[in-house]
């Protein structure tokens, strides 16, 4: 069977299937649809959809409802992402799990309201107070939309944290065919609750890369949750040693699983010397693009990053081995090519093939910008 679906069906989708028993969100374009989609269907399946009266309390609506025991979802844009900040540096801090859809459209401030864009990747992993390290999934299609929304949950459980899908507004309204038999589940774990016969420490761990276990809801243990610097019981303390303690947490227990957050798919040709680095919407330019030079008999590489932050390093390190040229193509001002810069050698040259004017790329655009024909 097959279905003409978009992105935001596709999450709705997904996050149900994912165990999402929890939604709230305000209206904002372009990701007014998923709210919509959650509003409609959650219900169904014994879960709650609310919308908030602001993005402030959806994302404080979202917290709460994790911390007593929901799988909890929002969505929004990036004025969104604007007023989500404080709370977003409160689920880091007090370690909660929780998905952040972040539709993207073009900025700054109310920017292009109904214009595509890639304009939040930096400011997905720098737009809160203390600098610490998030995890931030990029979808290129519809099945992407659908099984990244699943490992997104999978991640927030695993590591305790908010996980955001950073999609833009193409991929989100644009409606595509798609065989039903294509779409693809992962296993998404279950939360990790301490025992209730155990003694409950809410922020207890040996080692700084370990994730502490949360107390089942309505349990007998005492919780206590603090988004200030904190000690192992959730007090607030300003003992140097506890609050260097918690930090350190914060940024090891994402730092030294980078590689099992890693995901990208690598299309390495033999002979290659230029490689094209893609993620979101403009993959799939890319991808027709090396399609139709590879038909002409050129040989070329190609790179398209499914986990934007932390930075895939490895991987991106072992698909520029040997690559005299790197292209990286995105809907902005060279955001991630910062990024590819500073792992390239004093030998390869990093081109950055950029567009601003609320268009998406077509692969002949590509082509031309990127000096290749």
């Amino acid at each position: 069977m097959r279905e003409f679906i978009n992105g935001a069906e596709a999450i709705a989708r997904g996050a149900i299937r994912a165990g999402c028993n929890f939604f709230a969100g305000y209206p904002i374009t372009p990701a007014t649809p998923i709210l919509l989609h959650m509003i409609r269907e959650l219900p169904k399946v014994g879960g709650v959809a609310i919308q908030a009266e602001d993005e402030i309390a959806a994302m404080g609506f979202c917290i709460g409802a994790s911390l007593s025991g929901s799988r909890a979802m929002t969505a929004t844009s990036g004025p969104g992402i604007s007023l989500f900040s404080e709370n977003i540096g409160a689920a880091i801090m007090a370690e909660v799990p929780l998905v952040i859809v972040d539709v993207q459209r073009m900025g700054p401030a109310t920017g292009g309201a109904t214009t595509g864009a890639q304009s939040d990747i930096q400011f997905l992993r720098w737009g809160t107070s203390g600098g610490f390290p998030v995890i931030v999934l990029s979808p290129t299609d519809v099945l992407d939309c659908y099984r990244l929304t699943q490992r997104a949950f999978d991640l927030a459980e695993r590591f305790r944290v908010p996980v955001f899908l950073a999609c833009d507004k193409q991929i989100v309204l644009n409606r595509t065919t798609v065989e039903s038999s294509a779409f693809e589940d992962i296993n998404v774990r279950q939360r990790n609750f301490a025992a209730v016969r155990d003694e409950f420490v809410p922020y207890r761990f040996t080692e700084p890369a370990e994730v502490p276990s949360m107390s089942p809801f309505g349990g007998p243990h005492l919780v206590r949750i603090s988004t200030s610097s904190h000690d192992e019981y959730g007090y607030l303390t300003k003992n140097n040693e506890d609050m260097d303690r918690i930090n350190r947490h914060l940024n090891a227990k994402i730092a030294a699983h980078r590689e099992e957050i890693a995901e990208v798919k690598a299309d390495h040709q033999e002979g290659a010397d230029t490689l094209i680095i893609s993620y979101g919407i403009t993959a799939q330019s890319v991808l027709e693009a090396i399609r139709l030079l590879r038909q002409g008999g050129s040989k070329i590489s190609s790179l398209v990053i499914l986990s934007l932050w932390p930075v895939p390093e490895l991987k991106i390190l072992r698909a520029m081995r040997d690559m005299k040229r790197v292209i990286v193509v995105e809907l902005n001002q060279g955001q991630y090519q910062r990024e590819i810069e500073r792992m390239a050698s004093d030998s390869q040259e990093v081109i950055g093939v950029n567009r601003l004017d609320g268009r998406i790329f077509s692969p002949g655009e590509i082509l031309a910008s990127g000096g290749l024909k």
